[in-house]
């Protein structure tokens, strides 16, 4: 059952930080035109248009990264294998990227993509924030990916 669970996490993950980085490379500067010198502007359409949300991340991490994140948590804290704490480290990472996606992301990308979105000093404070935390979020999954494989090194 570990085993399963872990593979299946790892595999999860694989898709997640892949889809992650196309979002940045591709989809991002279309949501929010501009830079950190000029101001980002916002494209609600484009955001509501593309809809990554509910078009596909509902579907890869919303309900199931997240309900392996947990499966994976509970198996890797009871585990006595060898490298469960490297099992561990990669659930917590990952359940800390959760946290700040149900608490951070989801609800900015629902207030910016609003009929009435905030005024441009709040849209470009905001944007600044999404992307940059953005980068910080892929960067916690790619560090729980590698983890996740250490510890599956160890379980097969």
């Amino acid at each position: 059952m570990a085993q399963l669970l872990l593979s299946l996490f790892i595999l999860n993950m694989s898709v997640a930080l892949g889809a992650g980085l196309y979002e940045v490379r591709m989809i991002v500067h279309l949501w929010f035109p501009g830079s950190i010198k000029s101001g980002f502007q916002i494209n609600s359409r484009a955001i509501r248009d593309i809809d990554s949300g509910r078009k596909f991340w509902a579907f890869v991490t919303t309900g199931p990264l997240t309900l392996l994140t947990i499966a994976n948590l509970v198996l890797a804290w009871q585990s006595q294998l060898p490298g469960c704490e490297w099992w561990l480290t990669a659930a917590l990472l990952i359940l800390i990227e959760r946290i700040s996606t149900f608490s951070f992301f989801i609800p900015v990308a629902i207030k910016l993509q609003a009929p009435n979105p905030p005024p441009p000093e709040r849209v470009n404070r905001l944007a600044a924030l999404w992307i940059g935390f953005n980068y910080v979020r892929n960067s916690l999954t790619l560090l729980a990916w590698v983890f996740a494989l250490r510890a599956f090194a160890f379980v097969v």
